[in-house]
């Protein structure tokens, strides 16, 4: 344990307690109010170049599981920030503590007491840049200027599953879970790097899911063209997180970035036209804005009025904001991958 400091862009600073790698890093810093999932938030791609505030008080407590259990095969934030580590974890899947995974991956892992302090002003503000200082000095970094989708997606194409019928997932940053909530309703699944063009290579399949992601949605160009040749072939497509956005982009809609954005495990979404309210996990700073023409709202968040999905009027072409692989509750919104499933 030694000390270090968070500085954020607007100059203010907070002492802190390094229970990871002692190194310097920048990026976007951001919050969740999420009180369990820390090893899946952590290795959600959609946290690339971000420093995360977790609010709830004791990390670690239930230690690391296996790397089956992870989203992506590594940490994928900048630096983590609690106000109360735990380094003495006590759970049956629990392979090593918290401490020991951030410095074998060299991430910057402190501990800030009034993490509620940092909260409410990054509420007031809004995101902002900020670093993690040791002895050395480095530059701010603002993410949201560099094309993060191309840094997470894969390289080369994969399949899974051994379903009759194919889904194309371009993977912007996709969470493993999405890949095994449509393998296990006995579907093939073949992920391909954000720029792949699986009409260009001939590829036969039967619909298109676009993955969640991080950072600027209007970076991915090349994903947007890629769903535009699919909405001209009549192809049912699903977006997840990232990809409501990115569908929206290729229909004429629009983007914006959210003052602090959703991050949590329980942001509340309506159906539209219904009573129903469904608790939702949630990771992303930007969000729909204009609605494309030929689309309706498919979800409203409860708390803000923001958008939370997207849905055809005739086509079987939907998005959502929100996280239906994730399932906090422990089911919830899994039933938006059979809606989906029945077009194909």
């Amino acid at each position: 344990m030694s000390g270090a400091k968070l500085v954020l862009e607007d100059g203010l600073n907070f002492e802190a307690e390094s229970f990871g790698e002692n190194k310097a890093s920048a990026g976007e810093v951001v919050f969740s109010t999420g009180m369990v999932g820390y090893p899946e938030a952590l290795t959600d791609p959609s946290y690339k170049g971000q420093i995360l505030v977790l609010t709830y008080p004791i990390i670690g407590s239930y230690g690391v599981p296996d790397r089956k259990y992870w989203e992506s095969n590594h940490l994928q934030l900048s630096g983590l920030i609690v106000s109360q580590y735990i380094d003495t974890p006590n759970h049956f899947q629990s392979v090593r503590t918290l401490s020991e995974w951030f410095k074998e991956e060299k991430i910057p892992l402190i501990q800030i007491k009034d993490t509620r302090l940092l909260t409410k002003i990054i509420r007031t503000k809004g995101s902002m840049l900020g670093k993690i200082l040791f002895d050395k000095e480095i530059e701010f970094y603002d993410p949201n200027k560099v094309n993060l989708i191309e840094q997470v997606s894969i390289k080369t194409p994969e399949e899974e599953g051994t379903g009759k019928k194919k889904v194309v997932l371009i993977d912007c940053g996709a969470k493993r879970n999405i890949v095994r909530s449509l393998v296990k309703r006995n579907v093939s699944v073949l992920v391909v790097p954000w720029d792949f063009d699986p009409f260009e290579k001939k590829i036969k399949f039967d619909g298109l899911a676009i993955s969640n992601g991080p950072g600027d949605p209007k970076m991915a160009e090349k994903t947007i063209d890629i769903i535009r040749k699919a909405i001209r072939k009549d192809l049912p497509i699903l977006g997840v997180c990232l990809g409501n956005q990115l569908l929206c982009l290729a229909t004429g809609g629009d983007t914006y970035k959210l003052k602090f954005g959703h991050r949590s495990q329980n942001q509340p979404c309506t159906l539209k036209n219904s009573k129903r309210c469904f608790i939702t996990t949630q990771n992303h700073g930007f969000a729909v804005g204009k609605i494309p023409k030929g689309f309706n709202e498919w979800f409203t968040n409860a708390n803000d009025g923001t958008n939370e999905g997207i849905i055809h009027e005739r086509k079987p072409i939907m998005s959502v904001q929100f996280h239906p692989e994730a399932t906090p509750g422990p089911t919830d919104t899994q039933w938006i991958f059979d809606y989906f499933l029945k077009f194909l």
